[in-house]
């Protein structure tokens, strides 16, 4: 049996997009389809410890891997904690799932069940041990929430009285924290991540695509650490390598969506777009 979907595939709005989907389609074998997880398999929600990918997230991915050559789920989070939350670990059919975690640090495979990172960047527990501090001698402790991340630290500003606002006013003095001890911040959806330069969904993608010998790549995200990876796809199809690029949708951030082939409504629109996905290979295929 099929994955029990019985919706026709939307058509991307735009040419690089509709040739992207269609080279999917005619060489699963030889394509990576690559996700984020937050507001993209998973809802956005005030506490991220509380997000869990949507329910029909492993179904979908689990019709859908065993016929492209890889599903990568790329994300900023620690890759065992988007396994976690995910629901990846020990579900059959996604022996072809790997998740690129810490925007491609850390990698863990399905078939092991493993993680691979490299040691941590030491700025990081420095900037740890000084953020409570810090924040509150700029006066934006109130309101504000930092997020634990082993390899990166993450400062939220959803839970304040003007979250923009909060986010707008510590953009500035978190860069410079940050580059005082050799990290970077990274803006998302009302939080600043600071983390190790170096690596980004972009060259994260990229560096698998290569890696699988891929000949088309979809990519999915909804927010602003998204973009690099929206870039390397399109440095792909400048290359001669098709792709497909898919904003899951947010008011909150609307440079994915003018950067996309296709929009969809939010996590559950994802996952419905990978299951008319896989039905639509398992139908060529038989």
């Amino acid at each position: 049996m099929g994955f029990p979907y019985a919706h026709p595939l939307p058509t991307p709005s735009t040419p690089a997009g509709r040739e992207g989907l269609a080279a999917l389609v005619a060489r699963p074998e030889k394509s990576v389809v690559g996700l984020d997880f937050d507001g993209t398999l998973a809802e956005i929600v005030p506490d991220p410890e509380q997000a869990r990918a949507h329910p029909g997230a492993v179904p979908a991915i689990a019709a859908l891997a065993p016929r492209v050559a890889s599903v990568a789920v790329v994300t900023g989070r620690p890759a065992g904690v988007a396994v976690r939350y995910g629901g990846f670990a020990g579900e059959p059919g996604l022996d072809h799932l790997v998740v690129l975690g810490h925007y491609g640090a850390e990698r863990w495979d399905a078939v092991s069940g493993t993680v691979n990172a490299p040691a941590p960047h030491p700025g990081v527990a420095t900037v740890r041990a000084e953020l409570p501090g810090f924040l509150d001698r700029i006066g934006a402790w109130h309101g504000t929430w930092i997020e634990e991340k082993g390899r990166a630290v993450a400062v939220h500003t959803r839970r304040a009285t003007d979250p923009q606002a909060a986010f707008d006013a510590l953009r500035e003095p978190l860069a410079e924290l940050a580059a005082r001890h050799g990290l970077i911040v990274e803006p998302g959806r009302m939080v600043l991540e600071l983390r190790p330069p170096g690596m980004d969904k972009g060259v994260a993608l990229a560096e698998y695509v290569r890696e699988v010998g891929a000949e088309s790549v979809l990519y999915a995200g909804d927010d602003l650490g998204d973009l690099p990876a929206f870039a390397a796809v399109e440095k792909l199809r400048s290359d001669g390598v098709p792709g497909l690029l898919v904003c899951s949708g947010s008011a909150e951030v609307p440079e994915v969506a003018g950067r996309a082939d296709l929009l969809l409504a939010g996590p559950a629109a994802v996952v419905e777009f990978l299951g008319a996905l896989a039905q639509r290979l398992q139908s060529r295929s038989e």
